[in-house]
C-alpha cells in the first residue's frame, strides 16, 4: 500500500508516545476518507498526568524538527489531548473517555496501520502489559 505524505510524521507522534509508556496505541489510516488528516494516532494513558506527559512529549518531538502543532486541545484536563499537525492528529487519552468516545469504532473504515519494528513490538508489550521494566 503507497503511503500517504504524513506517514513519517506519525512514525514519530507514535515513537514519542511509546517513549511515555503509551498503551493500545493504534494508527489510523484516515486520508483516503476525510480531508481532517492522513493519520490518527491514537493511544492511552493510565492517568491524566500520564495523558498530560505522552501529548507534552510527542509536542516536543515535534518541536525539536521545527514542527508546531496548528492547535492542541484538552491537555490541561488530561482527560483527551488532541495535537493537530495538520497530516497527523494524536489523541492521548485517559481509559474512561476513549471507551466513551470510541473513534476506532466512528472512524471503523479506517484501516489500521501496519507499524515497522520496533514500534509493532513496543505497542503490542505495552498492550499486553509486558513491556520490561
Amino acid at each position: 500500500m503507497t503511503r500517504l505524505p504524513g506517514w513519517e510524521r506519525a512514525l514519530e507522534c507514535t515513537g514519542a508516545a511509546l517513549d511515555r509508556k503509551a498503551y493500545d496505541l493504534v494508527v489510523l489510516e484516515v486520508g483516503r476518507l476525510t480531508t481532517i488528516a492522513d493519520y490518527f494516532v491514537v493511544c492511552s494513558g493510565r492517568s491524566d498526568t500520564q495523558v498530560r506527559a505522552i501529548a507534552e512529549h510527542v509536542a516536543a518531538q515535534q518541536a525539536s524538527r521545527g514542527v508546531r502543532p496548528l492547535t492542541v486541545e484538552g491537555l490541561e484536563h488530561g482527560h483527551w489531548a488532541l495535537l493537530d499537525f495538520g497530516d497527523v492528529v494524536v489523541h492521548v487519552f485517559y481509559v474512561p473517555a476513549r471507551e466513551f468516545y470510541d473513534l476506532e469504532r466512528l472512524w471503523a473504515r479506517a484501516p489500521r496501520a501496519d507499524l515497522p519494528e520496533p514500534f509493532q513490538s513496543q505497542a503490542r508489550s505495552q498492550k499486553t502489559g509486558t513491556e520490561n521494566r
